[in-house]
């Protein structure tokens, strides 16, 4: 049967999902858009409950779940990218606890503290996946880790990343019971290079919301880091300064 019309309760459910995160977490599902990040999404054993496919546009390999045959038409009007790929998925949402996070010798975090932009954590998970980074902790969140956005820009890299949500004092907690050396960024004038610090052994680097930094909870608490800049611009973008760090922590490893 091919679904056509914006009326079909099953079409309704599904926008009420890609619309509204209260409703993803109340249904206790998240929502994947695009060929490799579903690809992605079972790769790293997410469990599909239904996919919703526009057949003149999906050029992959039908998966074997639930799947409910839509039209072009409809697709444009539901697909949160337009008419890319052609395929929709719903997936089961699992709980993902820090407690549960057994961190290896070599072990490398980084820490956003109150992101705000689904694009920059999607862009982050992105370097952090690309770079070999073992997890990414959010603290005070303020955005959906499922939000379509943050899927799309990680281009689904969050599905094999290990990624947490947790207080500033749990994850402080948890940095000192497992003896990382913590990282902060603030502004300031006893800040040293970050190529100058040792980020083979357990490391964990913290960021804050660009308009205003990490917040006061952090002071103290490590060694105040930046990433030199010849130009006459103060400070980059979170997603680009996150990106360097974990490049930054790589080639550490690598040159080791």
């Amino acid at each position: 049967m091919l679904i056509e019309s914006l009326q079909n309760e099953k079409i309704k459910r599904l926008t009420r999902l890609l619309s509204k995160n209260q409703d993803r977490r109340k249904a206790g599902v998240f929502i994947v858009e695009g060929q490799q990040e579903n690809e992605r999404a079972l790769h790293f054993g997410n469990q599909p409950e239904e996919y919703f496919i526009c057949e003149t546009i999906f050029k992959g390999i039908l998966p074997d779940s639930k799947i409910h045959f839509v039209s072009e038409k409809l697709y444009e009007k539901i697909a949160y990218r337009g008419t890319t790929e052609g395929i929709i998925g719903i997936y089961k949402l699992e709980q993902r606890n820090l407690d549960e996070f057994k961190p290896k010798q070599d072990s490398a975090i980084i820490i956003l503290e109150s992101v705000e932009k689904p694009g920059n954590l999607g862009a982050i998970l992105r370097s952090c996946e690309a770079f070999g980074i073992n997890a990414l902790i959010v603290t005070d969140t303020r955005t959906d880790f499922y939000n379509p956005n943050v899927i799309r820009s990680s281009v689904g890299c969050l599905f094999g990343m290990n990624i947490f949500q947790a207080s500033n004092e749990e994850t402080l907690e948890f940095l000192k019971i497992n003896d990382y050396n913590i990282f902060t960024t603030f502004m300031s004038d006893d800040a040293k290079p970050i190529q100058e610090k040792d980020l083979t052994a357990k490391s964990a680097v913290l960021f804050g919301t660009e308009h205003s930094g990490l917040s006061d909870f952090w002071k103290g608490k490590g060694e105040n880091v930046l990433i030199p800049m010849s130009g006459t611009i103060d400070s980059l973008n979170l997603s680009n300064a996150a990106a360097i760090t974990c490049y930054e922590i790589l080639r550490q490893k690598l040159d080791k």
